[in-house]
């Protein structure tokens, strides 16, 4: 008797564990893939920032800033950033002003993130991204409207582009599926059972023919190669890639490459004609 016991102890309890980890893991997942309190301290604002402010479809206060253009010459630009999932959104705006300092910066705090109200999620992102898009076309009436979007952001981005018509999208260290991508990292887990934000980034390529600039990292070990290879398969119009070998996916920003990439990238999606809305 007692070695029976022993031995049904001996095959439950590892069921057991793996079951409190399965739940644990299904309650942390938006905490581990929106980690709202680790967003690190906004850089110093340009001249000519200004903050702005939208109702979420729900109610809850969306806090945003647009960084106007300096100088102002040719056709109206406007780009619509979408940062990473730790990225403050202040300090993503200036990065892209210093980038394309002709054009319309508008970045949001994703909902959730300080100052904005709400709770983060895939659908919320995506929802908000559509409320920021059209009250900004609406405001500046821009020849050309351009997303940005960057690792998780690349995400939301691309969810925009399905919904409605970008004349270009710039994806930075992206991915083909956010699921995809965490089963990857999980094998020994039913990830695809228990994940509850969908980004299905190559899915919304495939819906409306936007051009699209790729800019990955060699050396990304959060978003492996397959991953973004997926995505490049995907994008009708592939304006531009490039892959920055040295890098990885959170030094990419800081490697001598990737300010000319991200013109280029521009020059890229600028070489087709304006999309008819």
């Amino acid at each position: 008797m007692k070695r029976k016991r022993l031995m049904w102890s001996l095959i439950l309890l590892p069921l057991l564990v793996y079951a409190v980890l399965l739940v644990a893991l299904f309650l942390a997942q938006t905490r581990l893939l929106f980690p709202t309190g680790q967003v690190g301290p906004a850089g110093p604002l340009p001249a000519g920032a200004e903050r702005l402010e939208l109702a979420a479809a729900s109610g809850e206060r969306l806090h945003g800033l647009r960084i106007a253009p300096a100088p102002r010459g040719g056709e109206r630009l406007l780009i619509l950033g979408f940062g990473g999932n730790a990225a403050n959104a202040e300090s993503t705006a200036a990065m892209l002003h210093d980038l394309f300092p002709g054009a319309d910066v508008v970045v949001f705090h994703y909902r959730g993130y300080r100052p904005s109200e709400g709770s983060p999620s895939a659908a919320a992102l995506g929802e908000d991204a559509l409320i920021i898009h059209d009250a900004m076309r609406a405001r500046f009436d821009p020849a050309r409207t351009i997303a940005v979007g960057f690792s998780v952001g690349s995400g939301v981005a691309a969810s925009l582009s399905a919904r409605r018509r970008l004349d270009g999208l710039i994806l930075v260290t992206p991915f083909d599926s956010l699921g995809r991508v965490a089963a990857g990292h999980y094998r020994w887990l039913p990830v695809r059972l228990l994940f509850r934000h969908r980004m299905e980034a190559a899915a919304d390529l495939r819906r409306n023919p936007t051009p699209v600039a790729l800019i990955a990292a060699g050396r990304d070990r959060l978003i492996p190669g397959p991953r973004t290879q997926a995505l490049r398969l995907a994008a009708p119009i592939l304006a531009f890639d490039r892959v920055i070998e040295e890098a990885g996916h959170n030094d990419i920003y800081d490697h001598p490459a990737f300010e000319g990439a991200m013109r280029q990238a521009l020059q890229g999606l600028r070489a087709s004609p304006p999309r008819d809305r």
